[in-house]
């Protein structure tokens, strides 16, 4: 009895060490936050922050007067005429148009930096994945975003993130 007790677990170890040598490795990377939480990715937005710096200061400033606009007008819309009234409205328009400009400028350069970032950092996104992938020994790696639900120590998104920041140097 206990020799075929020793068979057994003998056996069910052999088994299970089998068993997890067949199970695949398996590698989930967010493509998007790999490649935008780089430091080059990071020198991209404080160079263009500090680029439209000027846009973003003139959107805030037009923001503060469109609430100064529509604070009187609550307050004071008892007593004002209806002159008063349009005028207010125009002013408040108007602000409006401009902040839409400047908002629709400011996304249009940031999306187009983004994409000539995406493109700029393609290859080394395939290397950083790449390198990842050999060092790790991953069988399978899927995209985040294909995904439905994974555990998060499947995410290799910081290791192709700090990966891409190594081939940079």
């Amino acid at each position: 009895m206990k020799k075929m007790m020793i068979l057994v677990a003998m056996w069910l170890l052999a088994s299970s060490s089998v068993w997890a040598q067949s199970q695949p490795v398996i590698g989930i990377i967010n493509l998007e936050q790999a490649l935008f939480n780089t430091d080059a990715a990071r020198a991209l937005e404080e160079n263009t922050r500090s680029q439209f710096r000027t846009d973003e200061e003139r959107l805030e400033r037009l923001n503060g007067e469109l609430r100064e606009i529509i604070e009187r007008a609550q307050r004071d819309e008892s007593i004002m005429s209806e002159d008063e009234l349009r005028q207010l409205n125009s002013d408040a328009e108007e602000k409006q148009v401009q902040m839409q400009v400047i908002a629709e400028r400011l996304q249009n350069a940031w999306n187009q930096r983004q994409q000539q970032f995406i493109e700029s950092q393609r290859q080394f996104l395939g290397q950083a994945i790449e390198a990842v992938v050999q060092e790790g020994s991953y069988d399978i790696v899927l995209n985040a975003e294909a995904v439905a639900y994974f555990n998060n120590s499947f995410d290799i998104t910081a290791l192709v993130t700090a990966k891409l920041n190594e081939l940079a140097r």
